[in-house]
C-alpha cells in the first residue's frame, strides 16, 4: 500500500495511544528497521502520537519553578531576541476560545550555540545549583533519540533512511521545562493547562510539536493531564506510562514536508489532580537552513502542494513572533 493510500484509509478513531518498542532503533537489519517504521507510520497516520519504551527523569526543575515569580521573571523570554528564558503562567493562550494556559515554562537548546541565522543567540540560566547541568544532561540525550528517530520517519515516508541527514547535521531543538500549578475551586473550563489545538493552529509551543518536526515529552508520572481527540470527537487519555516518553509524531514542518499526509491531531493537557504536574517537552525540528518543500511520494494531480516554501529557521521565528507579539 502507497503513502498516500495507507492516509486515505487511515483508522483515525482510536481508542488508545500505541506503544512502539524502540530497543532494536539501533539494530542493523533493514527488516527490523521497516518493521520498526511500518508501526511508526500507522501510528503517525492513524493517531498521531505513540509512546517509546525509554527512561527519563528529570527533578532540579522543581527547585526553578519554587523561586519567587521577580526571580523568574529577571530571565524573561521578551528580553532575549530568540524566545529563550522563562514564560509566566498565563503569558500564553493555545485555543483562540480560552482565556489562557494554567502553565509556566523555560526554554533551552544546545548548548554551546551554533550558528541559527534568524534564530540564533545563547541559553540564559538562573543562578540555581544543577539546574542548566541536569537541563541539558537531559536536553543531549533526548536529541540523541530524535536523530535515531528521523531514519524511520524516513522509512515510514518511503524514502531511503538517509533523507534527512544532510538535514539534521545541526538539528534545530528547542526543549522546555514546564509547571502546571494545581487547579483548585472552581474551574473556568476556558483556563487549562494547555488549550485544545493542533499543530498546525496552535498559537504557542508547549508541549506540542508545534513549529519543529515532532515532540519528545517526559511526563510526570501518577498525574494525567495529556489527552488526544479522535475522529469521533472523544478525548483519549495519554496517562504517563513508567519507563516511557511520548512521542508527538508530527508538527508544522512534518506537515509542509508530508503536504499534510500525516496530519496533526487536536490534543490539550489538563491538569485536574490537585498536585502541581512536571513535563518535559523536546521539540525536535531540522537544520534552520533547510527549505521546508513538499516531498515527492506526498504530492500527486489530485494533492497539489499546499504551502509556499520557507526555510525552517524563518519559519520558526515568524510564528515564535506572532505567538509572542515581539
Amino acid at each position: 500500500m502507497s503513502l498516500l493510500e495507507a492516509a486515505q484509509n487511515a483508522h483515525t478513531a482510536f481508542s488508545e495511544i500505541p506503544i512502539v518498542d524502540l530497543k532494536d532503533i539501533n539494530d542493523p537489519d533493514p527488516r527490523v528497521q521497516q518493521a520498526l517504521a511500518k508501526q511508526i507510520r500507522d501510528a503517525c497516520i492513524d493517531v498521531g502520537f505513540f509512546y517509546a519504551i525509554i527512561a527519563a527523569t528529570l527533578e532540579s526543575m522543581k527547585t526553578y519553578f519554587a523561586l519567587p515569580l521577580e526571580t523568574k521573571m529577571e530571565l524573561n523570554h521578551t528580553k532575549t531576541p530568540n524566545f529563550k528564558g522563562y514564560n509566566a503562567v498565563m503569558s500564553s493562550n493555545n485555543d483562540p476560545n480560552g482565556a489562557g494556559d494554567m502553565h509556566e515554562g523555560f526554554e533551552c537548546t544546545r548548548c554551546p550555540p551554533r550558528n541559527d541565522g534568524s534564530m540564533a543567540g545563547a541559553n540564559v540560566w538562573p543562578d540555581v545549583p544543577g539546574f542548566r547541568v541536569s537541563l541539558l544532561r537531559y536536553y543531549h540525550g533526548a536529541v540523541g533519540l530524535g536523530k535515531d528517530l528521523f531514519p524511520l520517519f524516513a522509512r515510514a515516508l518511503d524514502l531511503a533512511p538517509c533523507f534527512f541527514d544532510d538535514k539534521t547535521r545541526n538539528s534545530a531543538a528547542l526543549m522546555r521545562v514546564l509547571h502546571y500549578p494545581p487547579q483548585m475551586g472552581p474551574i473556568d473550563e476556558r483556563v487549562i493547562g494547555i488549550g485544545a489545538h493542533t499543530e498546525r493552529y496552535m498559537q504557542s509551543i508547549y508541549e506540542t510539536a508545534g513549529f519543529q518536526c515532532f515532540t519528545i515529552l517526559w511526563q510526570q508520572p501518577g498525574i494525567q493531564a495529556l489527552q488526544v481527540c479522535n475522529t469521533r470527537g472523544e478525548w483519549i487519555d495519554a496517562p504517563s506510562i513508567p519507563g516511557t516518553l511520548v512521542i508527538k509524531c508530527f508538527g508544522d514542518q512534518f506537515a509542509r514536508w508530508t503536504n499534510d499526509v500525516f496530519k496533526s491531531t487536536v490534543h490539550r493537557a489538563a491538569n485536574r489532580s490537585g498536585e502541581r504536574r512536571y513535563s518535559i517537552p523536546l521539540f525536535f525540528g531540522t537544520d534552520y537552513d533547510v527549505l521546508l518543500e513538499p516531498i515527492a511520494s506526498c504530492v500527486s494531480p489530485e494533492r497539489p502542494p499546499r504551502y509556499e516554501v520557507v526555510t525552517a529557521g524563518d519559519y520558526v521565528k515568524m510564528r515564535l513572533q506572532a505567538t509572542y507579539g515581539h
